[in-house]
């Protein structure tokens, strides 16, 4: 088992405020965060989450991800764009989300329009990859401080976005959503991480 790197105490990973010792977002960090994603579901499900964390830190909406799958049908579109009244009165009484009518909302109607779209034959994946040319972007940052809260292609996923009526998609959680999904390797080049992640792009 000397491999796994959570067996090494000296593995250098990004410098993230309270991650240090926390297995869960440890684990997160090392073998989800910065992989890219080409499943659209799997995007939109994270997207979601994104938009549930907004004011909110990551490792809450991480620590809650399981009972999010749970009520939200697994992140199933199709069962998601059908949730009425029932649905949402049952995920406002669920202590095991985040209770905020805004964002219960945008998840169901965000859930229609990204069914309307695949009507349409837009691609969710497709769509969002498109913003960064299909690959990618492979970022240099030395420290966290570098790394910036949004960039222009997440300026423009966010306008894209508003525009097809999706809700908590602003620039900031935007990038936070491309930086996790691995539309761009935000991996310090320090972290043991980064160069895996490079490794990963398409070529």
């Amino acid at each position: 088992m000397s491999e796994h790197p959570h067996s090494h105490p000296a593995v250098s990973r990004c410098a993230w405020k309270g991650m240090a010792g926390d297995p869960l977002y440890e684990a997160y960090h090392d073998t989800e965060w910065g992989v890219p994603e080409y499943d659209s579901r799997a995007l939109w499900e994270k997207l979601v989450l994104d938009g549930f964390q907004a004011g909110l830190a990551w490792i809450t909406i991480l620590r809650k991800r399981d009972a999010f799958r749970a009520a939200f049908a697994d992140f199933d579109p199709e069962k998601v764009a059908r949730f009425g009244e029932a649905d949402r009165a049952r995920l406002m009484a669920d202590a095991g989300i985040v209770r905020s009518n805004a964002k219960i909302d945008a998840a169901i109607s965000g859930a229609r329009l990204y069914l309307d779209m695949r009507e349409r034959g837009e691609d969710f994946s497709q769509f969002l990859w498109g913003f960064v040319g299909g690959a990618p972007i492979q970022s240099r940052w030395e420290s966290i401080a570098q790394a910036p809260t949004q960039t222009p292609e997440a300026v423009e996923m966010s306008k894209a976005l508003k525009a097809r009526g999706f809700k908590f998609v602003g620039p900031v959680i935007v990038y936070a959503f491309m930086q996790a999904t691995g539309l761009v390797n935000d991996h310090m080049v320090g972290c043991f991480r980064h160069q895996p992640i490079r490794d990963m792009a398409r070529r």
